[in-house]
């Protein structure tokens, strides 16, 4: 499964997806940037999320909160004190590790070979260490008991677990010290409550609503690895959803559903997908529930959806002196709302859709490499293509792909041979390939291509559009042929 990994890394690098950030000067670890069919993906699933979240609701809005901040906020939001992570050393191999997923994946061993017993008493011990006061000492008493080995060096020679915090440090202004002291947000949620008045007053908002925002966030990771599901600097889609305290419950199992079957939506087999409850709860709420994917690495996080309580708007009430309760016209009562929360990583949706899409086939002697991308998530939409590069073909491409500009991603291509240009667009995703041969000259008939079939199919120029756009409407319909 790695082997997989690693070909879709080499994959984003070759095809300029995702490229390792600062790489002339030896690359800065857990950095990446986005390159231009990356840029692009990314664009769209952004876009995606949006459509869903805010056009296709009528009582959520957005945002887009600064990333410096006022550093009172993150003393009320209680990153200052308790946004750490138990991180543990092998002193072999130099590696750090989470102590708890470490712990986890010792469970998940124990699982897969017929141990049940073991692991699920096992599992309770790891939920009571999870909660103990002494944390760290519970987690590395489990690590002692059970002679977990690093899963690097296979030895068992590790350090105590420690606490990091995770919050990137900096300065405002010209002098450094403790009064200048700012933050990178470590998460896109906060600028969402300190807001909350100036958008409800400002956009007339009633209970139950929600603000949505997609922005960076920023995290000094210490365990920063398997490529870019784990990042110092990522980008977050979040949306906090207000309600009345008691209808909490309600809003968490309903978001639930519909944050999973997004995911579905865009292309991810329902059996890679899966809930997992959180066995310790954050200091924040009182329901947590990631959704997680089946990458190459094995069963991760790609979404939380929490239920927040009161706690934010409650804790910059008592921090800023500023009232954050909501007056409910229906009851006449004053409340401070309860929260549900959304908050999915895009990066790590960016991973799971590349793993999820990635697939390579045997084809007349050959390995074709294909992304089996969504054609509305995919970087191109439709490869425009001469099949030879005189007789006028190219100047007839070149006016259809005009034609297509405005209303789909396109892309043009005349190197090479037909069939090396059918592989190169597999390779990246493109859903349709639009080719102009001699009898488009004859008739203005053109031959699209399917990606993920191979079949073509003659059509008319002028319904060449509308052609395209009803096979996007009905990709599911297609793709389970």
């Amino acid at each position: 499964m790695q082997d997989r990994l690693e070909k879709i890394v080499s994959l984003c690098k070759r095809r300029g997806f995702i490229f390792p950030s600062s790489e002339i000067y030896g690359g800065l670890a857990a950095v990446y940037d986005y390159g231009p069919l990356g840029v692009e993906l990314k664009r769209n699933v952004q876009q995606r999320w949006w459509q869903a979240m805010v056009y296709e609701h009528d009582n959520i809005v957005g945002l887009d909160a600064a990333i410096l901040m006022h550093p009172t906020v993150w003393k009320a939001s209680g990153h200052v004190d308790a946004f750490n992570d138990p991180l543990i050393d092998d002193r072999q191999s130099k590696r750090r590790y989470r102590a708890d997923q470490l712990i986890e994946d010792y469970i998940e061993k124990l699982r897969a070979k017929g141990e049940t017993e073991r692991a699920e008493a096992l599992h309770r011990r790891l939920i009571e260490a999870l909660n103990a006061a002494d944390m760290p000492k519970a987690l590395y008493q489990i690590i002692l008991d059970e002679r977990i080995p690093s899963p690097d060096s296979g030895a068992f020679d590790w350090t105590e677990v420690r606490q990091f915090n995770l919050m990137f440090v900096t300065h405002v202004g010209p002098v450094v010290s403790e009064e200048t002291k700012v933050y990178l947000r470590p998460e896109t949620a906060q600028g969402i409550f300190v807001n909350f008045h100036n958008v409800k007053d400002a956009a007339r908002l009633q209970i139950p609503f929600g603000i949505a925002q997609i922005g960076k966030a920023f995290r000094n990771e210490i365990v920063a690895r398997q490529f870019i599901f784990r990042m110092r600097e990522f980008e977050q889609m979040e949306m906090q959803y207000f309600v009345k305290p008691g209808t909490q419950m309600e809003a968490f199992e309903a978001w639930k559903e519909k944050r999973l079957q997004w995911h579905i939506e865009n292309g991810i087999r329902p059996e890679h997908l899966r809930f997992h409850v959180h066995e310790k709860l954050a200091h924040y709420a009182d329901a947590a529930v990631d959704i997680q994917y089946l990458f190459p690495m094995g069963w991760q996080e790609v979404e939380g959806i929490h239920s927040r309580t009161d706690y934010d708007l409650r804790r910059h009430q008592e921090f800023s002196g500023k009232r954050m309760e909501y007056f409910d016209p229906q009851t006449q009562e004053h409340y401070i709302p309860y929260v549900v929360e959304t908050s999915v990583g895009l990066d790590r949706t960016i991973l799971m859709l590349l793993c999820e899409a990635y697939d390579e086939e045997e084809v007349e002697g050959e390995t074709r490499v294909v992304l089996r991308l969504h054609p509305r998530l995919a970087p191109i939409t439709v490869a425009v293509l001469p099949l030879v590069r005189k007789d006028g073909m190219p100047e007839r491409a070149q006016a259809i792909l005009r034609d297509l500009q405005p209303f789909v991603h396109t892309f043009y291509d005349e190197k090479g041979a037909i069939g090396r240009r059918y592989r190169r667009m597999d390779e990246v995703g493109t859903p349709f390939c639009v080719t102009i041969d001699s009898q488009t000259l004859e008739d203005g008939t053109v031959t699209v291509r399917d990606r993920d079939t191979m079949l073509q199919e003659r059509i008319a120029e002028a319904q060449l559009l509308n052609y395209l756009q009803d096979r996007l409407r009905h990709w599911k319909l297609v793709r389970a042929l």
